[in-house]
């Protein structure tokens, strides 16, 4: 991914891996200052839990100093017809936009796997990138969900299918944008399993087709997200950081109930360093991703579900940037 020049860069802290790292993906995250590297990505927020009040999203971002917000589209519907207007308020927050995520919003089909609205359904989502996302000059993806699960709950193969050959219509129209289309495996979605999630890949052109992976939602899913990182590295145009509960590592299978507002992955969510966290191995996920020259974003995907009583946002992406300075070694304020 290239930024435009005057964005701010990352810079690790106290080095994550020393100077022979390459040679293996066990070395410590400590190895002392004289080894310190530019980090080859950097950190970004979701927007999500302020609703349609971005403008105060953008705020918080300057003040906790996270470079990338990423909000959807139900929290820019006051925008969507100005999108320029937007990216100024980004720009003198110090702020990128990373993508805009589909959902929410006026007139927009967010339905999947149902041949009757899959036309308009692609449409809505190509308007969306060309009209909204494009405009903004520097982002390279288009992270985006797969709407609910069929009635019944259960996604068939065909239904995939059907997902499938939309995304590939999406992909190979706004890759001529300059954009990769990006889609997020999401427990309570229309993709949320393993198997569901490789027949997806497997039916999807991988030169119009890429993924968003999500470590909590991975995890929730049944799903080693470090795992479907390495098999479709190639792929990864974006990370979600998010945490899930302890007693979830290494698990492998649905881990949330079939329906009510659980479903989602809310009430599941863990914080970085939080209390029962801990599902998610981020360690090694950095070391990976450092080990690979990842060039694009890694969002601390947190919404409202995860602010504990009396607490909000700004407070919780403190809290998640304290993990990462003390147990990640890298400060993303750095500049």
């Amino acid at each position: 991914m290239t930024f435009a020049p005057t964005r701010r860069r990352f810079l690790q802290t106290s080095t994550a891996f020393g100077t022979a790292f390459g040679a293996t993906l066990g070395t410590g995250l400590g190895a002392g200052p004289a080894a310190a590297k530019p980090l080859p990505f950097r950190y970004g927020y979701s927007a999500v839990s302020w609703e349609t009040n971005i403008e105060e999203a953008c705020k918080v971002g300057q003040r906790v100093g996270l470079p990338g917000i990423e909000p959807f589209r139900q929290n820019v519907v006051n925008y969507l017809d100005k999108p320029l207007t937007l990216k100024k308020i980004m720009d003198d927050h110090g702020l990128t936009m990373v993508t805009c995520s589909n959902g929410g919003g006026p007139d927009f089909s967010g339905t999947f796997y149902d041949k009757a609205v899959i036309k308009k359904t692609i449409n809505d989502h190509v308007a969306f990138v060309r009209d909204f996302i494009v405009p903004f000059g520097y982002c390279d993806h288009f992270k985006m969900n797969m709407g609910g699960r069929p009635k019944g709950y259960d996604t068939k193969d065909e239904d995939i299918k059907v997902c499938a050959d939309a995304l590939n219509q999406i992909g190979e129209q706004i890759i001529k944008m300059g954009i990769k289309l990006a889609p997020h495996p999401h427990v309570g979605s229309l993709i949320q399993s393993e198997h569901e999630t490789r027949t997806l890949m497997q039916l999807t052109d991988p030169k119009y087709v890429w993924l968003t992976t999500d470590t909590s939602h991975l995890t929730l899913g049944g799903m080693d997200p470090l795992q479907i990182m390495k098999d479709y590295w190639p792929r990864v145009a974006e990370v979600h950081y998010k945490d899930a509960p302890t007693n979830l590592r290494g698990n492998k299978k649905v881990a949330v109930p079939r329906s009510g507002p659980e479903a989602g992955g809310h009430g599941w969510f863990r914080n970085l360093g939080g209390p029962v966290s801990g599902g998610v191995d981020f360690p090694s996920i950095q070391k990976f991703l450092i080990a690979q020259n990842f060039k694009g974003w890694a969002v601390l995907d947190l919404d409202a579900s995860m602010i504990p009583a009396g607490s909000n946002m700004e407070d919780v992406l403190k809290g998640n940037i304290k993990y990462m300075v003390d147990v990640l070694h890298v400060d993303p304020k750095t500049v």
